[in-house]
């Protein structure tokens, strides 16, 4: 078996997107690492994304996608609580979700699984 577990996202402001990924997407802090100005944010199902401050960050068409229960619910929810959303749930290439972008530029896409089934 073999399951992807973290992914490496170099930022421009270390405190700045992890706010902003604790903030809007309700990540949790797994571990920090000062020295390395790096944070390993984890996502409630053991997949953890290490932001690692860098110069010269350039978002180069990176997305990324996240599973939800119920993509419209989750878009009202975050909406109510101010989430900045770039794009509504809507049609798209990839599916039916809706689209925020990190203070980078990374693409963060929601999805479900129904609503990729029925839309």
């Amino acid at each position: 078996m073999m399951k992807f577990d973290h992914l490496a996202l170099p930022v421009s402001s270390l405190d700045r997107s992890r706010d902003w990924y604790i903030a809007a997407l309700g990540l949790k802090v797994e571990f920090e690492i000062p020295a390395r100005h790096a944070v390993a944010l984890q996502d409630g199902e053991g997949f953890a994304i290490f932001l690692e401050e860098r110069a010269g960050v350039a978002p180069n068409g990176i997305a990324l996608w996240f599973r939800v229960d119920d993509v419209d619910k989750t878009f009202a929810e975050w909406t109510a609580r101010g989430v900045a959303f770039a794009l509504p749930p809507q049609k798209n290439f990839w599916g039916y979700g809706p689209e925020l972008v990190d203070p980078d530029g990374y693409i963060v896409r929601l999805w479900d699984e129904r609503t990729m089934k029925e839309k």
